[in-house]
């Protein structure tokens, strides 16, 4: 994939798949998929709560689920992240196999009460596959077992397109930094569960802040962490003003 960026004035890649998104009720869902997961390649990965429900109730889910989203990215299977804690293996065990390999790089990532969106690189054979199905069962088991409730809590399978420019990796980059700003969340919701992303990671001075998103492949293509703060803070503008009904993943 190329690293070079210019600006054009024609709509970006992102917006126009945005605006060809099939409205939410009729995404998709078909058990095979018709995209292919190859290693070295982004992925923006999203997916909403069955039923448009919540997949947060409160702060610790949203912990649990960020501490699922690190523990799982292992090449090896961890098993359960509620035993480990017992026995004293997370940050031993599971860090350890993570330092072997892991099985997706994240770049971006956005979680909002009732959805989430992902910038993805895969990084072993079949990496997307795998983490997503540890993480999806993973946290629906512990979901499942706080609320006591039973069955889904994801909208079938988790909806994937392949990133397949320069440009379109670099404003999906924002539109995923900044998703919660894109889909404009206000209300009880918001205030009960408050979104959470990598954006800070990317606006802090130090091109290394703290985080677990790979920040090299967009930072690298910018002077410094506020040229691209001013550069996604513009995506947003572009994708506000030219779709006037967004649609809510």
């Amino acid at each position: 994939m190329a690293i070079s960026y210019k600006q054009q004035n024609q709509k970006s890649h992102l917006e126009v798949h945005l605006e060809a998104l099939p409205p939410s009720d009729t995404i998709d869902c078909m058990s095979k998929r018709k995209i292919a997961f190859v290693e070295g390649e982004y992925y923006h990965i999203y997916n909403r709560g069955v039923d448009k429900r919540n997949i947060f109730s409160n702060e610790d889910d949203v912990d649990r689920f960020l501490r699922s989203m690190i523990e799982f990215n292992a090449l090896e299977p961890i098993g359960s992240i509620f035993e480990n804690s017992f026995n004293g293996q997370l940050g031993g065990k599971a860090s350890k196999l993570r330092e072997e390999g892991k099985l997706v790089e994240f770049v971006t990532y956005c979680l909002n009460a009732n959805h989430y969106h992902f910038l993805l690189m895969q990084t072993a054979d079949r990496g997307i596959e795998k983490f997503m199905h540890r993480l999806s069962t993973g946290y629906t088991g512990y979901f499942n077992e706080k609320e006591k409730r039973s069955g889904s809590l994801f909208q079938g399978k988790f909806k994937a397109v392949h990133v397949d420019s320069n440009e379109y990796l670099l404003h999906i980059s924002a539109y995923v930094n900044l998703n919660d700003r894109v889909h404009q969340l206000g209300g009880l919701a918001s205030k009960l569960v408050e979104s959470r992303s990598s954006w800070g990671e990317y606006t802090e001075k130090s091109k290394t802040a703290e985080g677990i998103c790979d920040k090299g492949i967009i930072l690298g293509q910018f002077r410094n962490n506020a040229e691209y703060k001013k550069f996604a803070l513009s995506s947003l503008d572009d994708i506000l003003t030219r779709r006037e009904d967004p649609e809510e993943i």
